[in-house]
């Protein structure tokens, strides 16, 4: 039995800001309250089958103590439970996780609704 990797490499991390644009424009959504997946395809010969960015809205949380606080928070859940997606993911990937609302959840509820969502967004591309 292989051994879950439970880590957030550089590598994994979404810095193009082209491909951030392209995202935008032409990316998928899959929402469950209160987070936001947009995804969309790399291209071949990236590095690492994922890359995940994370974002929370200065609408919502002026000081940016409470959005760093939330974005800890949700890129702990995802190294948490990118096991998930990993398992199931054949093309290289580009993620947006967004946080959006100005309620103050428990790392235990955003886990729980991380998981929904990853659980959704594979049931939504049939993998």
């Amino acid at each position: 039995m292989e051994k879950k990797q439970y880590n957030y490499p550089k590598h994994e991390k979404l810095k193009s800001r082209t491909t951030i644009t392209q995202m935008f424009s032409e990316g998928k959504t899959v929402a469950k309250y209160p987070l936001r997946l947009v995804y969309v395809p790399l291209p071949e010969g990236e590095e690492g089958i994922i890359k995940m960015g994370v974002s929370v809205s200065k609408r919502n949380f002026k000081n940016a103590t409470d959005r760093n606080y939330f974005k800890r928070l949700l890129r702990e859940t995802y190294r948490l439970n990118k096991h998930l997606l990993t398992e199931k993911i054949t093309q290289p990937t580009a993620f947006m996780f967004f946080y959006q609302t100005k309620d103050r959840l428990t790392f235990e509820e955003i886990n729980t609704k991380t998981v929904q969502l990853f659980e959704k967004f594979l049931k939504q591309e049939e993998l």
